[in-house]
């Protein structure tokens, strides 16, 4: 499993457009990413369940992945969060 966490650096947090580019970001991979935010998760392949989780600019948001490609996985999303959030 990695784990890793990220401060939310966009504006508007994460609203639709960029909960949209990370589920699709995810499709790519085999791995489960889940998006935390305090007690509350969200699998990042569920564009509502990312919305709902109500994201705002600089809060933090940890990113849980496990599967077989849960490196490729890390790395991608970690790229994602600094070029997108």
């Amino acid at each position: 499993m990695i784990t890793f966490r990220y401060e939310v650096k966009d504006q508007a947090g994460l609203h639709a457009r960029p909960a949209c580019l990370l589920a699709r970001e995810a499709k790519k991979y085999q791995s489960s990413i889940i998006i935390q935010r305090g007690e509350r998760e969200a699998n990042a392949l569920q564009l509502m369940e990312l919305m709902n989780l109500s994201v705002n600019c600089g809060e933090e948001i940890t990113v849980r992945i496990e599967g077989e490609d849960e490196k490729a996985a890390g790395e991608g999303m970690r790229r994602f969060f600094e070029e997108v959030m």
